[in-house]
């Protein structure tokens, strides 16, 4: 299926690697100009070079001097994926102090502000744009550990529903795709050392369901995968797309339930 992405740039945040790199894939292969965005310039080259991006964009989105460099790299971007952020420590309450919770703000929601204001407004004036921030389930269903990275996922969702409403009648729309756990490599590393310890298993094709069923309990029964998210972002991000403004795409085997 052609989803009609050919000629449309998009910078992918955060995409030297993990679910950014699935998601920079699947535009490129449909046709967009891919802007690959990363800390580590090795890490972001090489992935540019394996999927045939446009350009390469090196930057710490954490500071204003960085999301300038991005932006001009950027250029005239038609649509934007906030995918760049952090997970931080598994702090509880009583151990996540507020340095920390200003510091993974910083990372993790106003990286994404800067880059809507340096690249929306050019949307908006070429009348058609796409800006997609990569959220998830614990914004709406928060646990008691990392109170500060569930917070922070929360003000994405919201921050997208707030400039869906400021882009109105535009031409540009703002959704978030929410994902669950998802199996990229330092996920199944982890799930892997902490089998022997829970009985999971010996094989992944044992272990993935009983740690599926113990961390993420969903419909589903497995982890999800990168490319599973990439579909959800390659969807919003074209013309099929056009009539979704201002809502959460949740791609997470039924993890979050909701009747609405």
């Amino acid at each position: 299926m052609d989803l009609k992405l050919t000629g449309r740039r998009a910078l992918v945040t955060g995409s030297s690697s993990g679910l950014g790199a699935a998601i920079a894939r699947l535009l490129a292969a449909e046709g967009a100009d891919v802007v690959v965005h990363g800390r580590d310039e090795a890490r972001t080259h090489g992935v540019a070079e394996e999927i045939g991006a446009a350009a390469v964009a090196v930057g710490d989105l954490a500071t204003d001097q960085g999301a300038d460099a991005v932006a001009a790299v950027a250029g005239a971007a038609d649509i934007l994926v906030n995918n760049a952020g952090a997970y931080g420590h598994p702090h509880r309450w009583a151990e996540a102090t507020p340095d920390m919770w200003a510091l993974l703000y910083e990372i993790n929601v106003i990286s994404a502000v800067r880059m809507i204001q340096r690249l929306v407004p050019g949307m908006r004036e070429r009348g058609w744009g796409r800006v997609i921030q990569i959220g998830g389930g614990l914004a709406s269903q928060p646990m008691s550990e990392q109170p500060h990275y569930n917070a922070t996922l929360a003000a994405r969702h919201n921050l997208a529903v707030s400039l869906a409403r400021e882009l109105k009648d535009t031409g540009v729309t703002s959704n978030v795709v929410s994902p669950g756990a998802i199996l990229v490599d330092s996920v199944k590393e982890l799930v892997t050392d902490l089998a022997p310890e829970h009985g999971w298993g010996e094989s992944w094709e044992e272990i993935e369901p009983n740690a599926a069923r113990d961390f993420v309990p969903n419909d589903i029964g497995r982890f999800g995968r990168p490319e599973e998210i990439a579909g959800a972002v390659a969807y919003l991000a074209g013309p099929y797309g056009a009539y979704v403004s201002g809502a959460t795409l949740r791609v997470d085997g039924g993890t979050i339930r909701s009747v609405i």
